[in-house]
């Protein structure tokens, strides 16, 4: 516990400056967690001798996340271009007898699609207008959520919620993830409101209705990272991050609480 808080310490005084000034600063800091995520992701499968390309996935996390943080309107088709790359990479890999390139076509996609396309919705809520305050928002929402599921869990946890994919986690971590959540998205709704500089008319309740669907959902992108480690028989996608494990390890829930606080505040409130 002491090496992951002094951990979170030092990213958050890198990472808070980058969330306040955006642009450049907050894509490197961002565009880091993602494209080692996508590293990380390459590896795990290789770890069971499949062959997603790393330079298509990792490059086409690279391109989508760009497109999708400074130039959005070219983000499509440089999307579908990468799928094209992809296809006929792997169907030169089949011809020189790689038998099971299909499916390593799959996960190169796979890679590129949800770590890229969906981890951009980090940079699509930090580009909001007063974007921000909302990814705090959401962020704390999902922080709070996860911590709350640890202590809880690690506590009193004592009905396993999927003992195949993650033996420690349990119910009642995750009704305290859920409970978290809620009261987190409430309170620093009030807070912004009161001592920041949130001129939304997002009310309290909103922020703890986004607080519960931020304590009920991304707790399951945690366990789709467990299902990618439980099947290449990794404990950790990697070590880089004193405490936290890799970097997918750490932006696990970030994926799944990015774009629900974003169409939240798009459909609701913005």
């Amino acid at each position: 516990m002491r090496k992951r808080l002094i951990t979170a310490l030092g990213l958050a005084l890198i990472g808070v400056p980058a969330i306040v000034f955006g642009g450049i600063f907050y894509y490197l800091l961002m565009g880091t967690f993602l494209l080692g995520a996508a590293w990380e992701y390459v590896h795990l499968f290789r770890a069971v001798k499949f062959e997603p390309q790393m330079h298509i996935t990792v490059g086409g996390v690279a391109l989508v996340t760009i497109m999708r943080a400074f130039f959005p309107g070219f983000a499509q088709p440089v999307f579908a271009a990468i799928i094209l790359v992809a296809m006929a990479y792997h169907l030169v890999s089949y011809e020189r007898g790689r038998d099971q390139s299909a499916l390593d076509f799959c996960m190169t996609i796979g890679g590129v699609t949800y770590i890229g396309w969906i981890g951009s919705y980090l940079f699509e809520l930090r580009n909001l207008p007063e974007g921000g305050w909302w990814f705090m928002l959401v962020m704390f929402c999902v922080w709070a959520g996860d911590s709350g599921a640890y202590s809880i869990g690690r506590a009193y946890g004592k009905h396993k919620m999927a003992p195949r994919l993650s033996p420690k986690k349990s119910w009642e971590g995750y009704a305290a993830s859920v409970f978290t959540g809620m009261v987190t998205g409430g309170f620093y709704v009030w807070v912004f409101k009161t001592f920041g500089s949130l001129t939304s008319d997002i009310t309290i309740w909103q922020g703890a209705i986004m607080g519960f669907l931020l304590g009920t959902l991304p707790p399951f992108g945690d366990l789709g990272e467990s299902m990618f480690k439980r099947q290449s028989g990794i404990k950790d996608s990697s070590d880089i991050i004193p405490g936290h494990g890799g970097f997918f390890d750490r932006i696990d829930s970030w994926l799944w609480g990015a774009v629900i606080g974003y169409y939240f505040l798009v459909w609701f409130i913005i």
